[in-house]
Parts: C-alpha cells; sequence; structure tokens
C-alpha cells in the first residue's frame, strides 16, 4: 500500500524550505517519541547537511520511557563523536507537557550552544523548527515563547504557512506547516504514521490502519492490551483484537453485527491519547522504515 497524502501547501512549504535552510544555524527538528524514526522526514535530513541539529522527541508522555531512552542514545551524536567543532553535532531531548519548564530553559541554551554564539554581543541566531505533521511543532513554539502565537489542533495539516517569532536572547525562531515526503511507499512507514495521526485520514483505509495497529500493540504490549480491553486471553491476530474490543464497548450494528470501523476508532483514539498506556511503536532496533534511499530522489524530483 502506497499512502499519497500531498496537499498543495506542502509542495510549497518544501520549496520554501530548500530556499531557507542554507540561512539557518540550527535545526529543530520535532519527531514523534512512539516512532522517531518513522516520523523524520527524509527531505529535511538531506537539506540539514552538516547543520547542528536539535532533535525533540515529542509526546514523550505517551512513549514507552525506556524505549525512548535508548532513543535519546541512539540519535544524540556522542562526545567521541563530536569534533572540536560544534558544527554537524545532533542533541536528542525528549518533550512533554512535565517537562515543559526544562525544554523552555534547554533550548535555547542548546541553540547558543550548538552554534557557539553565547556572548553577549554574538549576533542573533536563526532556528527553523520542521516535522512532519501533527507532530508537535507549534505546541513547542508556543512553549517556548511563552504565549500562544502557533494554531494547535490533534489534526494533521493545521499549519499552513510559515510564522516567525523572536524568543529572548535574540533567537530567531520559524515554525513551518508540517511536510510529508510525497511518496510514502513503504506501507508500514504509512500505516504508522497514520496510526499515530500523521496523515489525514481521508488518505486511508481507516481498518487496515487499526489492524496494523492492533497487531504491533499485540507484540509489542500484550499486557496493556489486554488490561485495558479486559481480555482474558491474548487475540490471535489484529481483526481478532478489533473484534474484542467491538465486543466489549458494544460497537455493534442493528443487526447485532460488529461495527469494524467503531472498533479501529476506539483502538486509534486510544492509543492516541495514551488510554492504552506508554507505547512506543519501533525501537532502535526494529524499526518501521529505511528511508536513507528516498532522499534523493525526494530532493530532486
Amino acid at each position: 500500500m502506497s499512502i499519497q497524502w500531498y496537499p498543495g501547501h506542502m509542495a510549497k512549504a518544501r520549496r520554501a524550505l530548500a530556499k531557507a535552510f542554507p540561512s539557518q544555524d540550527v535545526i529543530i527538528e520535532v519527531l514523534d517519541a512512539r516512532m522517531p524514526y518513522a516520523s523524520s522526514n527524509p527531505v529535511v535530513t538531506a537539506l540539514r547537511l552538516h547543520k547542528p541539529c536539535i532533535k525533540i522527541l515529542s509526546k514523550a508522555d505517551l512513549a514507552d520511557p525506556d524505549v525512548t531512552k535508548t532513543w535519546i542514545q541512539h540519535l544524540s551524536t556522542s562526545e567521541a563523536q563530536a569534533s572540536a567543532s560544534p558544527v554537524g553535532r545532533v542533541v536528542a531531548v525528549p518533550s512533554s507537557v512535565e517537562r515543559f519548564a526544562e525544554i523552555k530553559k534547554r533550548i535555547p541554551e542548546l541553540c547558543r550552544k550548538l552554534t557557539g554564539r553565547s556572548g553577549a554581543n554574538s549576533r542573533s541566531i536563526r532556528a527553523m523548527v520542521v516535522g512532519i505533521p501533527n507532530v508537535g511543532k507549534s505546541t513547542l513554539v508556543n512553549l517556548l515563547l511563552g504565549r500562544k502565537v502557533a494554531n494547535v489542533r490533534n489534526e494533521p495539516a493545521v499549519t499552513k504557512t510559515e510564522q516567525l517569532v523572536t524568543l529572548d536572547g535574540g533567537i530567531l525562531l520559524s515554525d513551518n506547516p508540517g511536510l510529508l515526503w510525497p511518496d510514502i511507499s513503504e506501507e508500514a512507514t504509512g500505516l504508522g504514521l497514520a496510526f499515530a495521526g500523521a496523515i489525514s485520514e481521508a488518505a486511508l483505509d481507516y481498518e487496515s490502519v487499526a489492524r496494523f495497529g492492533a497487531e504491533l500493540l499485540l507484540v509489542r504490549y500484550p499486557t496493556l492490551v489486554m488490561a485495558r480491553y479486559r481480555l482474558k486471553e491474548l487475540p490471535s491476530s489484529g481483526e481478532a483484537l478489533l473484534m474484542a474490543i467491538g465486543q466489549h464497548r458494544g460497537c455493534l450494528r442493528k443487526d447485532g453485527v460488529i461495527d469494524m470501523h467503531k472498533a479501529s476508532d476506539v483502538l486509534i483514539h486510544e492509543f492516541r491519547n495514551g488510554a492504552i498506556g506508554r507505547i512506543s511503536l519501533e525501537t532502535p532496533e526494529h524499526r518501521l522504515k529505511s528511508n536513507e534511499n528516498a532522499a534523493t530522489e525526494i530532493v530532486h524530483d
């Protein structure tokens, strides 16, 4: 299954990003802590080149904390790897509601450290916030500024145009529309992104997304699934789990048959809001995708 959801504003945003990247001092890439690799856009990786990068693992309060720790170590450039120059350095930082005060202080500090501009008379720092749709970019901008300047809703493609704000200390921050790559050809990637809410529901088969998520949860977090839906035994498949959810939650049509769309809706939304528990869809060892070979084709199409 190939998911193609690339609204016109994304194509425009991609062209604007390509022009703006060279003038930026540091890139702030917002990733979904539940699937940091799948939510990393190869376009951003290709355009960033050797610029220093802060990778924000948003929604860390919804992700498995132990898995998030391994992602932080995996994504960050170690001291041994870093050269004497900070250029190209990557620092990964978890972000959640509980960490807002820490994030508000740490991100500006990291921008100054990674660019080597900590002096009072140093010139201003240009930082760009990028990421896929509905990953938490605008929430981060509002947090850093201390007031609401960017629209935030739990759905993809809310931000349509670039928004510029200035933080204390002379950091010029730009928030950009969520950007996917034009053709998500790897099925696991598309289904994972859809399950987490990064792709519009109009562009996919809702029940297929739910079955994919159900099967993944049965493998990775069977105990949480059984506890949430009060199951006495583990279902044998994603389809069987959806049927059990439909039966338990009364998702029935008038003829008494289980309404799989309603059951799918229950699972998808309870995963997204954390009702099932703290869940990570991938680890550094087991990823939903492999996108290294996509960057050149996407950037130069």
